[in-house]
């Protein structure tokens, strides 16, 4: 229990209002939601419990960004199979550089680090769940796609060098409304000997679907994620197969 309230607390401090500066014309900025499922890739990172989340952003008006953010997460230490110990924390760091173009066209790249502090062990044939990843994307008005490729290790499958992922976005505001509609797919590849031998595939491809609405700050979101994995993702004792079907309910508010 205070693991959990700790990483709550450093959750609340990295989104806290006081974080950015009073100046319009601050870099920084800084964001605190709510979801009932934490969902990363189609993937359920809570073992379908919902999840706080927050952080802190740096943007230079040249296009270099950098920033922190973080989630409460369960799914290495609920799996049972990939680690013992605990796991209730996932920090990212990233940086990179993006800008839009007077033609209409986009373009951000840049790295990330997905980092899980805790204390746990990796079980035999695995590894800490800490990934580095560089990116690339390129946009046109409200369609993306990126392109994110592993340096190594990739969440605990050791050896997988090469694990991509490659994705298509689309975020349409349909002003007379007030909302945006969204929608996404995109394929997870691993790479390497040891994803290649196991007897259930953990490579997949997921879609979603999605609405949001901003009132007075707030965003209001409604997704409905799905996936074609295989039982790779599937635990029985901790929220059964976390890459079904689901509905998802949020709300963000940045500063």
């Amino acid at each position: 229990m205070s693991n959990k309230l700790l990483n709550v607390l450093m959750l609340g401090v990295l989104a806290a209002p006081g974080v950015a500066l009073a100046e319009d014309a601050s870099p920084f900025s800084a964001n605190i939601g709510f979801t009932t499922d934490y969902i990363f890739r189609g993937i359920s990172q809570t073992s379908t419990n919902p999840a706080i989340q927050g952080g802190v952003d740096y943007a230079h008006p040249a296009g270099f960004y950098a920033g922190v953010w973080g989630s409460n997460v369960s799914w290495i230490a609920d799996s049972g199979a990939v680690a013992s110990g605990s796991v209730t924390l996932e920090l990212d760091t990233y940086f990179g550089f993006r800008n839009k173009l007077d033609n209409g066209f986009n373009y951000d790249f840049g790295f990330i680090r997905y980092n899980y502090p805790g204390d746990y062990t990796a079980a035999a044939g695995f590894e800490k769940a800490d990934t580095d990843e560089i990116y690339g994307a390129i946009g046109y008005q409200w369609i993306t796609a990126k392109y994110s490729y592993g340096l190594g290790k990739f969440l605990t499958v050791p050896g997988a060098s090469g694990t991509n992922y490659f994705e298509i976005n689309a975020s349409v505001p349909l002003e007379a409304a007030g909302v945006t509609l969204g929608a996404h797919v995109g394929k997870q590849t691993y790479k390497g000997a040891a994803a290649d031998a196991n007897a259930n595939s953990p490579t997949y491809t997921d879609y979603k679907l999605s609405v949001t609405k901003d009132i007075k700050g707030y965003v209001f979101g409604l997704a409905y994620t799905d996936t074609n994995a295989t039982p790779f993702y599937t635990y029985a004792a901790k929220g059964g197969d976390w890459a079904r079907g689901t509905a998802v309910l949020s709300v963000t508010h940045s500063f």
